[in-house]
């Protein structure tokens, strides 16, 4: 049986999946260095790939709401996520 998804849908998934990993192995790369300086180092990289993926993830997302939200709504998320990164930039 073959399922259908939208494609936006599976993209977002597939960016967040291949986020998983990345952050998996990462993980697995500090067990087998077992140095903190190391660690610390890989855990300093890991710091652009969160960001990115939620930009990118966060944009498919509102691309796939356009066609079916008003302006003012697209106004009203697109300023919610501003403030998100308003206030994580404040952290």
């Amino acid at each position: 049986m073959f399922f259908l998804f939208d494609q936006i849908v599976f993209s977002m998934a597939a960016l967040r999946i291949l986020s998983a990993s990345i952050e998996f192995s990462a993980a697995l790369l500090m067990l087998y260095f077992n140095r903190v300086e190391t660690a610390f180092k890989i855990n300093c990289t890991l710091a652009l790939v969160g960001p990115t993926v939620l930009l990118t993830t966060t944009s498919l997302g509102l691309v796939g709401l356009a066609s079916r939200a008003s302006p003012s709504t697209m106004a009203i998320i697109l300023l919610g996520v501003i403030l998100i990164f308003i206030g994580v930039n404040r952290i």
